[in-house]
């Protein structure tokens, strides 16, 4: 049985929670982890402020080493039972990431519903 790739993020969605811009703003606030999945080019051309570029492609390689996930600031928390918020431009990306997350023992991998395009249709701030 062959599945599409929207089947794939449809089924990732119904695993994982998304959030809305104002849910992530409270979250970064509160000193959640803000990863952005995207290629380092989409970053580097605009990204929300606060957040970490993770490709998707790297992820799981490197999410355990990054020192904003890692909670180098405050050793005592356990990164892994604690919230993490993904995005990527659309959506897509990052719920396929939170549920690859979730299979690596996260428990609260969170993705921004509609991703950056949403961010940015709401005119949220934007660093670049």
């Amino acid at each position: 049985m062959r599945t599409t790739v929207q089947e794939l993020i449809n089924q990732a969605r119904s695993r994982i929670k998304e959030i809305g811009g104002s849910e992530l703003l409270k979250l970064r606030d509160g000193g959640c982890p803000i990863v952005d999945v995207r290629e380092p080019a989409e970053f580097a051309a605009g990204h929300i402020p606060g957040a970490v570029n993770i490709p998707r492609g790297v992820l799981e390689f490197e999410i355990d080493g990054h020192p904003a996930v890692n909670c180098v600031k405050d050793p005592a928390l356990a990164h892994r039972d604690q919230p993490i918020a993904l995005y990527c431009r659309s959506g897509g990306r990052s719920a396929l990431a939170a549920e690859a997350l979730k299979r690596l023992g996260f428990v609260e991998p969170l993705s921004l519903a509609g991703g950056f395009n949403s961010w940015t249709q709401e005119h949220r701030a934007v660093q670049i």
